[in-house]
């Protein structure tokens, strides 16, 4: 028996009131093509960890890849800026609008990161999350009315459930389901939750980011991932409109074997692309490395060198607070490198940034 079959009544127009906790009833999610992919895709999330033991600097992939996750999730929600602006507003601070909800991403990731760390991710952790994201307390929605409508046409497609107490019902189910003593699959628990959470919609703004957050931190909880360095919401980027569609589809027609074979497919491809993405970054430190070295004393520098691709964007104060120099030291290296084409002195306000263009380029570009 199936979603719908169970909840005939179900209408877009309708609070979703009696949706179902998990597991659904009388569906197998691990039929053999799941456990297939399933088995491939923590192949592939194996070789992310591998490849990020290589790199000369892990630190890179923690700074850098929340980064580009943050732009990219909150381009799903329409929220537009580049890596570019990112990366050089992330230190300085400013930006513009976009840029700064963005931002909050980065720091919403980081804040469940550590929440994770001392106790188990809860329907708690998903506040602090979302509320790291809209600069705000959030409280799960007390306020009835919230209707999710197809962007194009205006269409109601969705309506979440309603009632505080509800909700908070609905989530305390969903957390139980999360650390269920069964066997299984973790990838796969993560699609079938990750249903859940977006179904429940707990807080007025913000669900879509903060349940992306959450895929993240259950693949660390699970012990699949060691640091938050999936680019996931690209792959999203890539499937948007199957994204939602199979989303709805789960709703509408208990469509779970599509959705979670496409979330097992999403994270394949974002740990294949993290992996090239990494293994460029390795290619670029070796070459620019070996440039610098040849450039200027500073070039030899086993700090500065670290500094340069942690983040593309740096300062002469974060040359000298690093490395340990003066002003004039950090100065004279930074624009050596400026000199030999490895780095471009830019103005942006007050601020003389010095930026690694090369490796900023290694960054935004698709992998």
């Amino acid at each position: 028996m199936g979603w719908v079959t169970e909840h005939m009544a179900w209408d877009p127009q309708i609070p979703f009131n009696d949706l179902p906790d998990l597991p659904p009833t009388g569906v197998d999610l691990e039929p053999r093509v799941v456990l297939k992919a399933a088995i491939e895709t923590r192949a592939a999330l194996a070789t992310v960890a591998e490849a990020g033991r290589i790199l000369p600097n892990p630190a890179v992939l923690i700074y850098a890849v929340p980064l580009l996750e943050a732009q990219a999730s909150s381009e799903i929600e329409n929220i537009v800026t580049t890596a570019d602006e990112l990366f050089k507003h992330v230190e300085i601070g400013g930006g513009d609008h976009a840029t700064k909800e963005a931002l909050r991403y980065r720091t919403a990731l980081f804040a469940g990161v550590d929440a994770i760390r001392s106790r188990p991710l809860t329907g708690r952790t998903a506040s602090l999350i979302c509320s790291r994201l809209q600069g705000r307390e959030m409280d799960v929605r007390a306020v009835p009315g919230t209707r999710i409508a197809n962007p194009g046409t205006g269409q109601v497609v969705y309506a979440p459930p309603e009632g505080k107490s509800l909700i908070r019902d609905k989530l305390s189910a969903w957390e139980r389901f999360i650390h269920a003593g069964d066997d299984l699959d973790p990838l796969v628990r993560m699609a079938v939750a990750h249903y859940q959470f977006e179904a429940i919609h707990p807080f007025h703004d913000g669900n879509g980011r903060t349940g992306r957050v959450i895929n993240i931190l259950l693949l660390m909880e699970a012990g699949l991932l060691d640091q938050p360095i999936l680019y996931l919401s690209r792959s999203i980027i890539a499937r948007k409109n199957d994204y939602y569609r199979l989303l709805r589809g789960v709703t509408a027609e208990g469509g779970w074997e599509e959705w979670i074979l496409y979330m097992l497919d999403v994270v394949r491809d974002s740990a294949v692309s993290t992996v090239r993405k990494i293994n460029a970054i390795r290619a670029c430190q070796e070459e620019i490395g070996e440039r610098a070295r040849a450039a200027t004393i500073g070039g030899r520098d086993a700090q500065l060198l670290a500094l340069l691709f942690e983040q593309p964007y740096c300062r002469i104060s974060d040359v000298v607070g690093r490395c340990d120099v003066t002003r004039q030291t950090a100065s004279t290296w930074l624009h050596a490198l400026v000199d030999a084409g490895l780095l471009q002195d830019e103005k942006v306000g007050r601020e003389r940034l010095f930026v690694n263009h090369e490796f900023l380029q290694v960054l935004v570009r698709a992998e």
